[in-house]
């Protein structure tokens, strides 16, 4: 019995993902050329609301709505203030979270959604600009914008070209290049992404050295005069392999505090007894310690300091500030906190 082979006009997810591919190709294409100042425009917009500690509201509804409160979502976390308002809440008084100033960013492919263009008067009356993400500059939405940007598609990936898929990607595109161009021209920096992202894998490997390092009484801290015996005792309870070697800020100094004069680590200690034997017990700290130890600030990332150990296969830094000693790091933590 014979079998038919698959007819090569059969589409296949890989030509579903191009089709997507395509539709980007295209929109990008069309905001480097035709629609480059209507982007522009949008951008200062954004801007000038953003300036004026005002907010941005995305909106959308249906497919619409879920790339709508993506696109907040990604204002938010790389610096730009925004909320997702539901239209059909905003009719029944979720406008309330909004003040005349803020900027809405409609999406609409159709440009026709009828819970949209009910709220028009009242976005118009309260001074709001609009901005648009429609599949056609000619819709009422587009019409009653202050700017239209142009998210038209040739295809849907759908078989039936109905589904929202090619036009859903290109608006989540252009929302995420806004926002991108929007961080970018406010000088939006590492350390303030990390600041807005605390919490997980990612707040955890943009946590600063300052919120992990171990301070006070749990830092090993010894003076240059300490017996080896209490040395030894300090390390052991502290647990880190490593001890500091303290010694306080003279009585001029501005602010009090204590100065590295160097560190002792595990090592340190075996190389002491393997050349000095039991007289090692005699020995004070700021005998045997290292005098030019690795040291980092409390406002680095939980990254640069584990790179900085790797770099120079140590253990731990210390953490000091204006050449004051504020704590260490030590692997360990790292590992956990900063993970590659």
């Amino acid at each position: 019995m014979s079998s038919e082979s698959p007819s090569n006009s059969t589409p296949s997810p890989s030509d579903f993902i191009r089709v997507e591919a395509n539709a980007l190709h295209e929109l990008a294409n069309r905001f480097d050329n035709e629609m480059r100042p209507a982007l522009d425009r949008a951008l200062e917009l954004i801007a000038q609301t953003t300036a004026a500690s005002r907010r941005i509201a995305v909106t959308g509804i249906g497919k619409s709505g879920i790339i709508a409160r993506k696109i907040a979502a990604t204002l938010n976390s790389t610096g730009t203030s925004a909320c997702f308002l539901h239209p059909v809440e905003a009719l029944h008084g979720d406008l309330g979270m909004l003040s005349p100033g803020d900027l809405i960013l409609a999406l609409s492919y159709s440009g026709e959604t009828e819970e949209l263009l009910r709220l028009l008067p009242v976005f118009t009356r309260l001074g709001m600009p609009i901005v648009s993400f429609t599949g056609g500059l000619n819709t009422t939405l587009a019409q009653a914008s202050t700017v239209s940007l142009d998210v038209s598609v040739s295809e849907e990936a759908c078989a039936l070209n109905l589904a929202p898929t090619a036009s859903t990607t290109a608006m989540l595109a252009l929302g995420d290049a806004i926002a991108l161009e929007l961080s970018r021209r406010s000088n939006f920096q590492p350390q303030n992404f990390a600041d807005l992202h605390p919490g997980g894998p990612l707040g955890r490997r943009l946590a600063r050295v300052r919120d992990i390092m171990h301070s006070g009484d749990a830092m090993p801290q010894v003076a240059p005069s300490t017996p080896m015996p209490e040395v030894i005792h300090e390390m052991s309870r502290k647990r880190l392999g490593m001890t500091t070697v303290l010694k306080p800020t003279p009585k001029s100094a501005k602010l009090p505090g204590f100065l590295l004069a160097g560190i002792i680590s595990d090592g340190d200690l075996r190389r002491l007894f393997e050349r000095v034997g039991p007289y090692s017990l005699d020995r004070s700290a700021g005998d045997i310690m290292n005098r030019t130890p690795q040291t980092i600030g409390p406002t680095a990332f939980a990254t640069d300091a584990l790179a900085q150990m790797e770099d120079n296969k140590i253990t731990s830094l210390v953490v000091v500030n204006d050449g004051l000693v504020e704590g260490v790091i030590h692997l360990h933590d790292l590992w956990q906190q900063a993970p590659r």
